[in-house]
């Protein structure tokens, strides 16, 4: 038997982040790999260290800096976690569901989630953009596995519009004046911490997938769970396993097409913050 935390147990992590931000926010941001420096953008920041937070987890991943920031962008209330946590670093993920279940107590009803996936659909290219409209999850459990927390949700619960329908109209249309592809797609998640085989690639083309990445789908199922308005934004970064005949098989490419598109993923983001 999973011994699941209780409501107070996330409660009391919302109160030492309220109690040094002091306002409640409206939207949720969390930057994945290659979109940290959209932190920068952040007005009137209060930034607080994941370390600096009692019971909270910690990242691992030397690409995600660790940190809340809390503050405005083009005028919204927003608290943004400027790195995020995964499987493959030893989290389990029921323990994954923490992030999202904070920031549904904070007072958050939409949440944006960012991250760097491969390119499974051979007309995407790198530094494109892809707008999650659904995902596809064939490794793990849930996480919301073990003893349901009602004051989140509901035991079951439907996610035939877990990325939600209006918030991806919104950043369709605020796509027209990025300077980025941007498409709508299937996203594939994977545990990792090793990318993809060509034949594992193959598959999940069969299968309709359109980009594949090791995150983002346990924080999205926590947010349909709270019932939270949810828009999900891959960075293509490179092309997956077996997609072209050489592929950057440590990634250390990614940080290259990150530095070339950052500015106008950024500016994409500050849109779609003002538009919703």
């Amino acid at each position: 038997m999973i011994n699941t935390p209780n409501y107070e147990y996330y409660k009391k992590i919302a109160d030492f982040i309220y109690s040094k931000i002091n306002f409640v926010p409206d939207v949720g941001i969390i930057l994945g790999t290659g979109c940290s420096r959209f932190a920068e953008r952040i007005e009137k920041a209060v930034i607080i260290s994941f370390a600096e937070i009692p019971n909270f987890l910690l990242a691992t991943n030397s690409s995600h800096p660790g940190k809340l920031i809390a503050g405005e962008v083009n005028g919204k209330k927003v608290i943004c976690l400027n790195g995020r946590f995964h499987y493959y670093e030893g989290y389990s993920f029921e323990e994954l569901s923490m992030p999202v279940r904070v920031l549904k107590i904070l007072g958050i009803t939409k949440l944006i989630i960012t991250n760097a996936s491969g390119a499974v659909n051979t007309g995407y290219k790198p530094g494109d953009l892809m707008i999650i409209k659904d995902h596809i999850k064939l490794y793990g459990g849930s996480p919301v596995r073990g003893q349901n927390i009602d004051e989140f949700g509901p035991r079951f619960f439907g996610v035939s519009d877990m990325y939600t329908r209006e918030m991806r109209k919104i950043a369709m249309a605020c796509a027209k004046t990025c300077k980025l592809r941007v498409h709508e797609g299937v996203y594939m998640y994977t545990p990792g911490p090793q990318f993809e085989t060509p034949a594992e690639i193959k598959a999940m083309r069969l299968l309709g997938v359109d980009a594949v990445g090791m995150s983002t789908v346990t924080e999205a199922l926590t947010a349909a769970h709270c019932k939270l308005n949810l828009l999900g934004i891959a960075l293509i970064t490179n092309m997956a396993s077996g997609v072209i005949e050489f592929v950057d098989e440590d990634g250390s490419k990614i940080s290259d097409v990150v530095a070339d598109v950052s500015d106008d993923f950024c500016n994409y983001l500050e849109m779609i913050i003002k538009a919703i």
